[in-house]
């Protein structure tokens, strides 16, 4: 189904787009909640920290597939603002050829590295026959993750994140039911936690296949759209490898704190991993927003309406940065209770508690980067948002993460401050970049007149 999002309320289409994308993200988070909560019930600390490492790697793959598919969202989305449905289909086709071979080849080559990476990850030697088996089961299911987020970014550039969101409710609740029986029943541990959520997003990917030939949900596509062509290859490319690099650079450093609390012992790392997973969740806002400003920036720009594309990222910011002052004013008072949900340690609760009351902050600060990214993208420059996220890892997140980690043994409050103080680096920087861009812009036009 296409949505045209070029008229009307900017807000009203924001807040349409966005909700049930939004739903879709808290399902696809659900997954990994669902892994960790059950395994801190029936898998202990070891288990845990088992699920959290794998699941962070996972996330990691997760965020670049999604983040090289947002040239697809880009491109289409502007092909349906200038109500170019030839072109739009020619994007679509040459998307699922990218991807099908990019699923072949990335399956086959993480199979080969999973042992070096649980090494790599400095995972306690108590968690990593389980990591192990966790990467294993996940590796060989990436095919399904690729096809269930390429086909969500297709629909997404058409201006449709309704149909996601049922794909991936259906996908979720089988999850959540395999996981009680291979962790509960038949105590497979984390290797049931990973099987539990290959099955499931196989079985999303093949409903929504079904539903999009039986509805005839993508009109006019034929097998000839699929012929790999270099111009709309390099459109979607150009836009969607610098996002899938800084989605990439953004999750080794995460991973790069992981193994800073790794080498602290195993209450850390169970600690770091549960918050981590929280965060996830307290990020949906933002990661919604990313999107939702993507694409529908990018329709404007397509139909020729550039002022109203920089009206969503402004409306898209006032959201998002509200949202998160509030989660992050209301984490203070709870965080030992929710950190408590996925583990029966006090120690780790504590500890994870401390860690996510300093670190929820970046809830409010990289709200407002994602916004700006999401019109970088939109706009063609997706380097922009490479840019600026190099500068804040590499000059803030990581040496701040380092530092607290050893010069603070007995807190990990220090260390949760490293993000937030980050993404200040990256909302400060981004203003530059909208400048600089706003320049182009104007002399670009001023040579079009």
């Amino acid at each position: 189904m296409q949505n045209n999002l070029t008229s009307g309320s900017v807000f009203k289409n924001i807040l349409g787009f966005s909700l049930p994308y939004l739903l879709s993200y808290f399902l696809q988070t659900l997954y990994g909640m669902a892994d960790l909560f059950l395994i801190g019930r029936y898998g202990g600390v070891d288990g845990t920290t088992a699920v959290s490492i794998g699941s962070q790697v996972m996330h990691m793959l997760t965020v670049m597939i999604v983040g090289l598919a947002m040239g697809a969202t880009v491109m289409i989305g502007q092909a349906v603002g200038a109500q170019n449905r030839a072109k739009a289909n020619r994007y679509i086709g040459n998307t699922i050829t990218l991807f099908a071979g990019a699923a072949a080849v990335l399956t086959l080559a993480m199979l080969s590295l999973s042992k070096g990476i649980v090494l790599l990850m400095s995972t306690p030697e108590a968690a990593q026959a389980g990591t192990e088996a966790y990467l294993r089961i996940c590796f060989a299911g990436l095919p399904f993750i690729i096809a269930y987020n390429v086909i969500s970014a297709i629909f997404r550039g058409m201006g449709d994140s309704k149909s996601p969101m049922y794909f991936i409710a259906a996908a979720c609740a089988a999850n959540i039911g395999l996981d009680l029986l291979f962790m509960g029943p038949l105590a497979l541990g984390p290797a049931g936690a990973a099987l539990g959520t290959t099955l499931s997003q196989a079985f999303s990917v093949v409903l929504s296949l079904i539903v999009v030939v039986r509805r005839r949900m993508l009109p006019g596509l034929a097998a000839a759209h699929l012929r790999p062509q270099r111009e709309y290859l390099g459109d979607m490319v150009k836009i969607g490898v610098p996002v899938a690099l800084q989605d990439g650079f953004i999750q080794v450093s995460f991973l790069a704190i992981t193994v800073f609390a790794n080498l602290r012992g195993l209450n850390d790392a169970a600690a770091v991993g549960i918050v981590e997973k929280i965060i996830g969740i307290l990020f949906l806002v933002p990661s919604t927003m990313l999107s939702t400003v993507s694409a529908l920036a990018a329709q404007n720009i397509g139909a020729g309406k550039p002022q109203r594309a920089r009206e969503v990222m402004r409306d898209a910011i006032f959201i998002t940065a509200g949202v998160g002052l509030v989660l992050a004013g209301a984490t203070q008072f709870c965080a030992v209770g929710l950190v408590g949900l996925f583990t029966e340690s006090d120690t780790v609760a504590l500890m994870g508690s401390q860690y996510l009351r300093s670190y929820v902050w970046d809830c409010l600060l990289a709200g407002i980067h994602f916004c700006i990214s999401g019109y970088f993208c939109a706009c063609g420059v997706s380097g922009y948002s490479f840019a600026h996220n190099a500068i804040s890892i590499l000059c803030a997140r990581l040496p701040l993460s380092w530092l607290a980690s050893r010069n603070f043994p007995g807190t990990l409050f220090p260390m949760g401050c490293a993000a937030p103080a980050g993404s200040l680096v990256s909302v400060l920087v981004c203003g530059v970049l909208l400048r600089i861009l706003a320049k182009k812009q104007a002399a670009e036009d001023s040579k079009a007149a």
